[in-house]
């Protein structure tokens, strides 16, 4: 009867010792050793995991420059559509506006209209004043130079929505390729014990698990970028529709005209 006993207590400690070996087969590391030692076995799963390693790169890399570009653009939008408009003389405040950074959008946006105004002037009496008047052409003007400036917002926003949305497939693909395998090996050998299976379903969900965190950033900046760039959006055409004013009139509406 003891020596029944302490077999039975051997066979589950065994059973037990299996089971925590087959477990800590389910690591990344793990998965990384099988893919390195059979490469052409898993050729699939390394085209999984090579894609989600460049989607990944490409979201924080398309993060990090729009993160800096719209901190940049936030900080600086306010002083400088303030000292255009509070500097007394118009060349002046055109002179600001062509001392900025080349990435500054508010001051393009700006300085297209003074353009467009000075070009109209300049070909008073000619076809082109008889086709567009001040008004219309100066519009025109505003129009794609907001267009142009909204368009450099966008760089990296298509890259950042399409991670978000495909990344998780991409990963599932990777599991459901990886448990095919599994499926098939074990069919191969005849073993369906857990230590058998533990490990090539474990490595397959991590695919997964990789998927999601590729995912999960990209989709969180993609709407914190959206949002920022709806409120700059919504600057960019309070200030067109200032500097259509001032150019087309020579005044803001519900200000008394200065700047000559």
């Amino acid at each position: 009867m003891l020596q029944e006993i302490l077999l039975t207590v051997a066979t589950a400690a065994g059973g037990a010792a299996d089971n925590a070996s087959a477990l800590s087969k389910m690591g990344f590391g793990h998965m990384m050793a099988e893919l390195m030692a059979n490469p052409a076995e898993f050729f699939v799963q390394w085209v999984v995991l090579i894609m989600l390693i460049v989607m990944s790169f490409g979201s924080w890399w398309y993060t990090i420059v729009n993160a800096i570009k719209n901190a940049v653009i936030s900080k600086r939008a306010d002083t400088v559509v303030r000292t255009f408009w509070e500097t007394p003389n118009a060349q002046d405040a055109i002179r600001f506006m062509e001392e900025q950074p080349a990435n500054e959008p508010f001051s393009k946006i700006a300085l297209d209209c003074a353009q467009a105004a000075a070009h109209h002037q300049r070909h008073e009496g000619s076809r082109l004043v008889d086709a567009l008047n001040r008004s219309e052409f100066i519009d025109r003007a505003l129009r794609q130079a907001v267009t142009r400036e909204s368009a450099k917002l966008e760089n990296g926003m298509t890259w950042l929505a399409t991670v978000g949305a495909t990344a998780p497939f991409v990963g599932l693909l990777g599991t459901v390729w990886g448990i095919y395998g599994a499926l098939i090996r074990i069919g191969a050998t005849g073993q369906a014990s857990i230590d058998a299976v533990a490990g090539p379903v474990g490595e397959a969900l991590i695919m997964t698990a990789i998927g999601l965190f590729v995912a999960i950033p990209a989709v969180l900046a993609y709407n914190a970028f959206n949002r920022a760039n709806r409120n700059t959006y919504a600057k960019f055409d309070t200030f067109a529709h200032d500097l259509h004013d001032f150019f087309a009139t020579g005044s803001r509406v519900g200000e008394v005209p200065a700047k000559r």
